[in-house]
Order: C-alpha cells, then sequence, then structure tokens
C-alpha cells in the first residue's frame, strides 16, 4: 500500500504563489506518474497536471498552464506543484494521486486511472 501526503496549502492573495508537496511511503514507491487533481465545492474534481515520475515529463490543465509547475525529487519521493499568479478560482481541495502501472496519457485526466489518493489541502485564494 501507498501513502501520499499532501502539504503546503494556505490562504494566499490573488496574484501570490504556493508550492504543495505529496510525500509517498508505504510500500516501494515505483509508481509511474504523480497526478494533482482540485475540488471546489460543489464542482466535480477537476484535472490539474500529471508528472511522469521517470523522466519528468508533465501535461497540464489549460486552466493552469504557465502558472503551474510540477516537480518532483526521485530521492525523496515526493512530488511538487508549484502555484503562481493565483486566482480567486484556484480556490480547492488540492489532491495528489499516483499510477501504478503505464497508461497512455490521454488517461491522465480521469481520476479513475489512479491508484492511491493523498487526503487533501485547502487552497484559498482572496482576491
Amino acid at each position: 500500500q501507498v501513502q501520499l501526503v499532501e502539504s503546503g496549502g494556505g490562504l494566499v492573495q490573488a496574484g501570490g504563489s504556493l508550492r504543495l508537496s505529496c510525500a509517498a511511503s508505504g510500500r516501494t514507491f515505483n509508481s509511474y506518474a504523480m497526478g494533482w487533481f482540485r475540488q471546489a465545492p460543489g464542482k466535480e474534481r477537476e484535472f490539474v497536471g500529471t508528472i511522469i515520475w521517470s523522466g519528468g515529463t508533465t501535461i497540464y490543465a489549460s486552466s493552469v498552464k504557465g502558472r503551474f509547475t510540477m516537480s518532483r525529487d526521485m530521492a525523496k519521493n515526493t512530488a511538487y506543484l508549484e502555484m503562481n499568479s493565483l486566482k480567486a478560482e484556484d480556490t480547492a481541495v488540492y489532491y495528489c494521486a499516483a499510477i501504478s502501472s503505464e497508461v497512455a496519457s490521454f488517461w491522465f485526466v480521469r481520476p479513475q486511472v489512479y491508484d492511491y489518493w493523498g487526503q487533501g489541502t485547502q487552497v484559498t485564494v482572496s482576491s
């Protein structure tokens, strides 16, 4: 079993920045990819981006491309989501998730593809 723990959420003014972390632990961590999703109140869970663990290839949702950057530290089994130029509409609970086995990239946007999920961290952007 793999455990994912997010941290780094908080309250920030519009235009500000935050960096989220997602630390993986448990059985030998060997996931294919790590994804980030977010969910605002009353809305469906929304794809933010995915980073392929080996190689670091990233795929972003159009709503965050150019503002958010994903990275990972393989030695620490930790993924990061750097969020810049934050907007009020970025307010949500942010989740990280892991895919165990290789899948085609067009599946990354589907939450059902991910095998493990973190508990989420709240990001609130005040306008």
